[in-house]
């Protein structure tokens, strides 16, 4: 004969909550998140490249060495913004990301060197540094999604 079983032994197992949903999650922003930083930094790059390009004198008291409002001042302005556009339209198509994030960085190191040096720690600056981040990390992400080359 066997022994009597106990009446928790009797009762059915609950399930316990499962992490498997933490694990996917995890997955999916591990597999996704270069690919939407790369997106949403060039789509910032575009904003700031256009907003160069169609008011180029409100931008040239940025640019150092230059009188405000002056011809090459707004010569280079534009030439940034150009620059910035080309940057966005690559980052956003997958073309060459990290060396094009490397490039956008070098870029935006420029500008929050320059807007320190000018403005002290401001908004702006805190803001442009922030943007300056994602683009680093963008040049050490090496699994990207919908590129179109490496």
């Amino acid at each position: 004969m066997s022994a009597p079983k106990s009446a928790a032994a009797n009762r059915p197992t609950q399930a316990r909550p499962s992490s498997s949903w933490r694990t996917t999650a995890a997955e999916i922003a591990a597999c996704w998140g270069p690919t939407a930083g790369r997106v949403l930094l060039g789509l910032v790059l575009a904003w700031f490249g256009y907003h160069e390009l169609v008011q180029p004198a409100l931008w040239t008291g940025y640019v150092p060495a230059v009188s405000s409002g002056s011809a090459p001042g707004v010569i280079l302005v534009l030439a940034h913004g150009w620059l910035l556009l080309v940057l966005a339209a690559a980052l956003i198509a997958g073309i060459w990301v990290r060396g094009t994030a490397g490039v956008a960085a070098v870029l935006l190191a420029e500008v929050v060197i320059w807007l320190a040096v000018k403005g002290g720690l401001s908004d702006l600056t805190l803001r442009d540094a922030g943007v300056l981040g994602l683009a680093l990390c963008l040049t050490g992400a090496t699994k990207q999604r919908f590129v179109l080359t490496s």
